[in-house]
């Protein structure tokens, strides 16, 4: 199932149209897919930039015009290089590089996506973009298989990185299965089947759905006084002296906002001597 497979059908199970979800996956992997409901769809393209760990397979000595096992094999090479030579170009990998997008993904250019254009058997120019891949760990190395665990930045292709290390090898390769275990603070060990959420929504429970607050639960929270309420309301920025700080607490660059009765308002940002509402997910009449 695709991302956007996904997004329709929780609009059936949850009966409304404004649902995102936080960073597309190839229709071959698996994982992880943060999906926001209604005034929470604010949070997708800061969840979309956020960190992802996977855990890949990549098969040494194939390429293919995809970068994985879905595309067509372009070539087979004999895989003459050792388990410590593999794993080693493997976690050569580390660190900040640049990375070419690959034909087959939804970047656009021009405003048509790559995808369509290599699908017609045209090929265009793209521009590398700086990429990070941190806490590589070798899972398992069984020649021409490598299973690995990697932490990347958003724009990070982990079909391009097979290839890449392929490459780097002399015999190529390509992406054999991928799986997204982790998309910032959201585990795959807390993750929902689409099937057990249609079940428990069916049940009327809703524990699984998280508040917009949840995801800023790191940062100070800060009530607004009655008397500087409306005007933030109405988006415009307040002063320090108009907020209550927690004990300790003196002048932070973001903040949780909320009413005196406990209402989360949304995320404030210090400018200078002000704080102005950078996200707001209050709910009103």
């Amino acid at each position: 199932m695709t991302s956007f497979g996904v997004v329709a059908r929780m609009r059936r199970i949850f009966r409304q149209k404004k649902i995102g979800h936080t960073g597309t996956l190839d229709p071959d992997a698996e994982g992880v897919l943060p999906v926001c409901l209604g005034k929470a769809t604010r949070l997708v393209e800061e969840l979309s930039r956020g960190t992802k760990t996977y855990r890949a397979v990549l098969i040494l000595g194939i390429r293919t015009d995809t970068q994985d096992l879905s595309g067509t094999v372009l070539s087979r090479s004999a895989v003459s290089v050792t388990e410590q030579q593999a794993e080693a170009a493997v976690l050569s990998f580390r660190g900040r590089q640049m990375q070419m997008p690959p034909m087959y993904s939804a970047l656009k250019v021009n405003g048509r996506k790559l995808v369509d254009l290599a699908r017609k058997g045209i090929e265009v120019e793209r521009k590398p973009r700086e990429v990070e891949f941190s806490d590589f760990r070798i899972l398992a190395t069984e020649l021409p298989r490598i299973t690995f665990e990697v932490t990347c930045s958003h724009g990070a292709y982990i079909r391009t990185l097979c290839s890449d290390i392929g490459d780097r090898l002399g015999c190529g390769g390509c992406m054999e299965s991928l799986l997204r275990t982790r998309v910032e603070t959201f585990d795959l060990a807390d993750a929902l089947t689409l099937y057990e959420i249609e079940e428990k929504t069916a049940r009327g429970e809703t524990d699984f759905i998280l508040p917009p607050e949840y995801f800023y639960r790191d940062l100070p929270a800060a009530e607004v006084r009655d008397s500087a309420l409306k005007v933030t309301l109405n988006g415009r920025p307040v002063s320090g002296t108009d907020l209550f700080f927690p004990d300790g607490v003196t002048a932070p660059e973001r903040i949780r906002l909320f009413t005196a009765d406990g209402t989360f308002i949304g995320v404030s940002r210090k400018e200078g001597r002000l704080y102005r509402i950078e996200k707001y997910y209050m709910e009103t009449d």
